[in-house]
């Protein structure tokens, strides 16, 4: 599925959409350019889910867990991981596997270690649309 939105509210509402539709031990992956808009997506899943902390990405604290919405959510970012085995040490497969939710920004950068099943959200700039333009492909890996 691919859809565009041509403001950050839209591509919040996106997220919103899909986190309301969200099972447990679900997982997403995000891929995008720095500036692109995954955390405002994120802060869409977020919201979604009933949580209403403040979300921000965890760019150096790797993972941060939220437990306020209808289910946990685990929102990891991991553009700054050296190696994947780093992963191990924050117990990711606790994550993954779990009764939550979780959202993965730079996935790509951990591609080897995915989960077999996972939807994969892809956001996209184009200036020659509009400053506020995305394009976002949803799509499920098995």
């Amino acid at each position: 599925m691919i859809v565009e939105t041509f403001s950050s509210q839209e591509t919040y509402a996106l997220g919103e959409r899909l986190a309301k539709e969200a099972k447990p031990g679900q997982v997403f992956t995000l891929i995008g350019d720095l500036g692109v808009g995954k955390t405002v997506f994120t802060q869409g899943i977020a919201s979604g889910l009933g949580i209403d902390e403040p979300i921000c990405s965890p760019t150096f604290t790797i993972v941060q867990e939220y437990y306020s919405g209808r289910l946990p959510f685990y929102h990891f970012d991991v553009y700054r991981i050296g190696d994947v085995e780093e992963m191990d040490e924050v117990g990711f497969d606790d994550y993954v596997y779990g009764d939550g939710v979780t959202m993965i920004e730079w996935a790509n950068l951990i591609q080897e270690i995915l989960p077999e099943k996972y939807t994969q959200i892809l956001i996209e700039k184009d200036l020659e649309k509009g400053f506020d333009y995305r394009k976002i492909t949803i799509e499920e890996k098995q």
